[in-house]
């Protein structure tokens, strides 16, 4: 089994992504981001997640995390469990939600089609931890992260994007309590 994508040390800051099965834009809709953001501080309370860094776009997360209480795999994989879960019933009881039929078709057609689930699937199951161990990594990932907003055209300053760390990193006041990491 490969360790290229696992979380080796868990006193390290690590970046991970991971997005939305067949890389569907659900989150386009304030609801769903926002659901998310309720997680990741959950997760930050009471899980002991430190974000150095985090980005909601419409089909995927980005996150440069760390822990200080439990181990990042699990922190994930209950972010990750929960908000499946949670966004899904949004999905459903939405009542302008116009691609609801075919996301569910597409959670339904992946879910059963990977024996890792029972009935449906909402998030890819890769996230690919990237280890952040120099100054060159962290500085390389934090402007991906923040930059990914302004390269899709939905912004033209990273601080603009409102599911983003980059405002705390131009001296803002973001969403989510930031840890600043250069």
């Amino acid at each position: 089994m490969s360790r290229k994508y696992k979380f080796l040390n868990q006193e390290q800051a690590y970046f991970v992504s991971f997005a939305v099965i067949h890389w569907i834009d659900v989150f386009t809709r304030k609801i769903y981001c926002d659901k998310l953001v309720e997680s990741l501080k959950y997760c930050q309370k009471e899980k002991g997640l430190i974000l150095y860094a985090w980005c909601i776009m419409p089909s995927h997360v980005h996150l440069l995390m760390g822990t200080k209480k439990e181990l990042m795999q699990n922190i994930l994989r209950d972010f990750k469990s929960f908000t499946s879960r949670t966004i899904r019933k949004e999905i459903l009881s939405h009542p302008k939600e116009s691609r609801k039929e075919w996301m569910m078709e597409m959670m339904i057609k992946t879910g059963l089609n990977n024996g890792n689930n029972k009935d449906w699937q909402f998030w890819q199951q890769n996230n690919h931890p990237i280890e952040l161990s120099s100054n060159k990594i962290i500085n390389q990932k934090l402007e991906y992260l923040h930059f990914n907003p302004v390269v899709a055209g939905y912004v033209e300053s990273p601080e603009d994007w409102l599911y983003s760390s980059a405002k705390d990193y131009y001296g803002k006041q973001g969403l989510l309590e930031v840890e600043l990491i250069y």
